[in-house]
């Protein structure tokens, strides 16, 4: 795999190939951290508000000190024009810093990258997965996005392993709470519905936009609490996700699904683009 040759480390733009981390970070001891993926399109970051508002918060809950919106606004445009990249992919990364070799933490402080790659596109539907594993809404850093991300991994490889896009977890309630990068919504007799937050899942930004989307449009809308065997009686799904939008649903586990042809789905991913189409950060 062939990466963009800058990165932004710790308040300066160097060279990907000479970039280092030391090998005391507790990200890359322990998983420490905190990230944010959002997208630029045009050299226009997308949302940057929003996830920086979420990397805050992130920041906050597991004790690391977050960035200035400034430096964070600075960081990302930095090193989108030394690539180049109009259209990216954009990665902050926080973690807590050198630490000893256990969980406890050092006194060193943060270590923030930001990094870009090319924005691919999606194919125009996905399929989906219900792994054996679950999400634990009363862990300690449910609803938190960090870098501690093997769960997600391993479910990502099961996913696609049986020849599926996406993983989907449910909770230690058998509640449907949602994929390895994306969030989750199913419609129910012309019902979009989405698990809470307080089912374990995290607070997505799209997730955010498409439920203020709903509202706006007139579309029947809400977080509920459902079952993860709500995916073989629902009329049509579809994920959420930064880099997705609004992506129908195909296939969930070996059922058919209406895909780009779910009327509601399309309904909603145009309440979507109508929604943000003009704003400079939505």
């Amino acid at each position: 795999m062939t990466f963009p040759p800058r990165i932004w480390l710790n308040g300066r733009i160097v060279s990907t190939a000479e970039a280092r981390v030391s090998p005391f970070d507790h990200g890359f001891l322990v998983g420490d951290g905190v990230f944010e993926t959002l997208v630029a399109r045009g050299g226009r970051p997308f949302t940057a508000t929003r996830h920086w508002q979420r990397l805050v918060a992130s920041c906050e809950s597991m004790g690391i000190t977050p960035p200035t919106f400034e430096v964070y606004q600075a960081a990302i445009h930095e090193v989108m024009k030394s690539n180049e990249l109009p259209d990216a992919r954009i990665r902050v990364t926080l973690t807590s810093g050198d630490g000893p070799l256990g969980s406890d933490r050092g006194d060193s402080p943060a270590t923030m990258t930001v990094a870009v790659t090319p924005l691919k596109p999606w194919p125009p539907s996905e399929t989906a997965l219900v792994v054996p594993w679950t999400r634990n809404e009363r862990s300690a850093l449910a609803g938190i996005k960090s870098t501690s991300y093997g769960d997600n991994v391993r479910a990502l490889a099961h996913a696609h392993a049986h020849g599926a896009g996406e993983a989907v977890f449910a909770n230690t309630r058998d509640e449907l709470c949602e994929g390895t990068g994306t969030n989750i919504f199913v419609v129910v007799k012309g019902h979009v519905q989405t698990p809470p937050l307080s089912s374990g899942c995290l607070a997505g930004v799209t997730r955010a936009l498409v439920l203020e989307a709903c509202q706006a449009a007139g579309i029947p809308v809400g977080e509920i609490a459902l079952p993860v065997a709500i995916l073989q009686a629902c009329d049509e799904a579809f994920l959420t996700s930064s880099t997705r939008d609004v992506h129908p649903l195909a296939r969930i586990d070996a059922r058919e699904m209406p895909g780009v042809a779910g009327a509601v789905t399309q309904r909603v991913a145009q309440a979507f683009r109508d929604y943000v189409a003009g704003r400079d950060d939505p």
